[in-house]
């Protein structure tokens, strides 16, 4: 994958077992994917106006990941449908590269004013085919 962002595991991340807990895991992947958009974009989101929404996560968790662990998010869309897209992360350890968890997740467009489904932008699509070097 060609879009890694460094993560950094806080003491709010850890659970009773010392281990970072599934659901900042999942928190971990929401930076990761705003970083991936906003690289890709080359501009910071606007949340108020972004027409892609989130409909769909699910996180296989392989390893445990510890407090004091060197992880990088791998971020990639990997496919662009009419109305959605599909992205696939990984959360590895930059030392050793082994994979902790993976996630797929899948994004709508969504038209915020009228709170409906629509097509994902060519300018979206022009954008991500030529970061990820499908064209």
């Amino acid at each position: 994958m060609k879009h890694t962002t460094p993560i950094q595991i806080r003491m709010s991340d850890i659970d009773p077992f010392g281990h970072v807990n599934n659901g900042a895991q999942c928190n971990l992947f929401d930076y990761a994917r705003s970083n991936y958009i906003e690289t890709v974009s080359n501009t910071k989101i606007d949340w108020l106006t972004f027409d892609l929404v989130l409909v769909n996560i699910n996180i296989d968790f392989k390893k445990q990941i510890l407090i004091h662990d060197n992880i990088v998010c791998e971020t990639e869309i990997y496919e662009i449908g009419n109305k959605s897209m599909k992205m696939r992360q990984q959360l590895i350890d930059a030392n050793s590269g082994e994979v902790k968890s993976i996630c797929h997740s899948v994004f709508a467009g969504i038209d915020r004013q009228k709170n409906v489904s629509k097509e994902i932008p060519e300018l979206y699509r022009k954008t991500i085919s030529t970061y990820e070097g499908w064209e």
